[in-house]
């Protein structure tokens, strides 16, 4: 007969959500229960996110080493080791790892059962011999790619974004199918790893991010010789010796393009089967497990947060939903997730963030609004350190209420921090330009857009003569 447990919480899936939500849980002193089929981290720490930044660092400095001459310093060659590079990012997660193994957890106040979990009832869980009938159930099982039934998909190797990395074979020409986020973060870092990229987009490359912003990546990428195709729809596979054919149409005529490997990067699945949902009263569809605000399903006993939501496929937001969720779930406090002041950000050189509102969003919903920007070339670390490359973009309404903001350039993911927290605090431009950051920084140019944005009052012919006037007073 399975063993009887009976924790106060019980969380299925130990990424980076779940893991969140437990040790959370666990500090306030309740007994919890974590169950996990694969490796404790899950995708984001073992084969996604945190590979995948490891394989970019590699990249970036095989890039910086090969243009190390505009410092002053002089670089004869520069040596790739495919084999070693992998390994390196493989490995990145691997100190993660340690510290959320099931010992250290034990020792916090989690019990871990390495095993699948499925929904017996509303209010049970069967898995790895034990039968787990819990207070509350926080669902964080997160996500999978999403492979499309494209004609000829089944006859070719092919690599998704938890696989590419582990590509041990020499990558001449990688075809990637899609203009998302991830695609784009490998299509820079193989191509500075010297392999030739194509990326096949069927609509708009990071169709979410400001045009303006994505207008200036995607120049900076096809400057390094990647191949961007938008509005490309891939009709099917074909195989040639032991290359690979990728047939598209676009603007209305056939075209095809020869490469060596193959990454599908077309988006995420929440990971639902075998969970059982229906036992378990838990409406679900193909995008995910149905939630509220407060992430609440179906069943009022189970909570859902994360990728399985299909809201959001970020680990920093399957970390924020774990803190909302803990919260409903234990304390009783009526917490929601905040997802408009919530930042994101493509990885790639130069960086694009974002938070909030595009302006597009914006003036459909606000009508007139004022836009500041500030050019990189205008702070002085970004000219110390040859990083003119970029400029930021607020969008307010006419008082200054910031709606959103956006960075395309170095460092802009610990830039955009700054956005997001005075949206948070319901901070105006006048807040933002009052800010003194050190110097030199990039973080000045925070403060220089927000002054920006007073600019046309100072220069104002009534504030003018109040200064003339002031002036003659002595």
């Amino acid at each position: 007969m399975p063993q009887l447990m009976k924790p106060d919480l019980c969380v299925i899936g130990a990424g980076p959500g779940g893991l969140a939500a437990a040790t959370k849980a666990a500090s306030y002193g309740v007994p919890v229960v974590l169950v996990e089929r694969g490796p404790m981290g899950g995708q984001a720490w073992n084969t996604g996110s945190l590979p995948s930044k490891a394989l970019l660092a590699s990249a970036k400095r095989v890039h910086e080493i090969k243009n190390a001459w505009a410092f002053g310093v002089k670089t004869d060659s520069v040596n790739v080791n495919q084999r070693a590079i992998s390994d390196y990012a493989l490995s990145a997660g691997q100190a993660l790892a340690q510290n959320v193994s099931p010992e250290r957890l034990n020792g916090l106040g989690v019990e871990v059962i390495r095993a699948s979990a499925r929904f017996t009832g509303p209010g049970m869980v069967e898995a790895g011999g034990y039968q787990v009938q819990a207070r509350r159930f926080i669902i964080a099982t997160g996500s999978s790619p999403l492979v499309p039934p494209i004609p000829g998909l089944d006859r070719i190797a092919y690599y998704t974004c938890d696989t590419i990395i582990s590509c041990l074979n020499r990558i001449t020409h990688l075809l990637i199918m899609g203009g998302n986020s991830a695609a784009l973060e490998f299509a820079q870092a193989y191509r500075r790893l010297g392999c030739d990229v194509t990326v096949i987009e069927a609509g708009t490359a990071l169709v979410r991010d400001d045009p303006e912003l994505r207008a200036h990546l995607l120049k900076c990428l096809r400057d390094e010789g990647i191949r961007v195709l938008e509005n490309a729809r891939i009709e099917r596979f074909e195989t040639f010796g032991s290359g690979i054919q990728a047939v598209f149409a676009m603007h209305g005529k056939s075209y095809s393009v020869d490469g060596s490997h193959v990454l599908i990067a077309m988006g995420r699945r929440a990971n639902v089967a075998g969970l059982d949902l229906d036992a378990g009263g838990i409406v679900y569809s193909d995008q995910g497990i149905r939630v509220t605000k407060g992430l609440h399903t179906s069943n009022k006993r189970v909570y859902a947060i994360g990728d399985v939501t299909g809201e959001t496929h970020f680990a920093h937001a399957a970390e924020h939903h774990a803190a909302a969720a803990v919260k409903n779930a234990l304390l009783r406090l009526p917490a929601q997730t905040h997802h408009e002041t919530m930042p994101w950000v493509t990885f790639t050189d130069p960086e694009l963030a974002h938070v909030g509102m595009t302006e597009e969003a914006a003036r459909e919903r606000h009508g007139k609004l004022t836009i500041v920007r500030w050019p990189y070339g205008e702070n002085l670390r970004a000219h110390a350190e040859r990083q003119t490359n970029g400029f930021l973009k607020v969008i307010a309404s006419k008082r200054g209420k910031i709606l959103g903001a956006g960075i395309v350039g170095a460092q802009a993911g610990e830039l955009i921090q700054m956005w997001s927290l005075a949206m948070q605090k319901g901070l105006s431009l006048k807040d933002m330009a009052s800010i003194v950051p050190p110097s030199p920084t990039l973080a000045e140019m925070n403060k220089a857009a927000a002054e920006n944005f007073f600019v046309p009052e100072a220069q104002s012919s009534l504030l003018r003569r109040i200064v003339g006037l002031l002036a003659k007073l002595g």
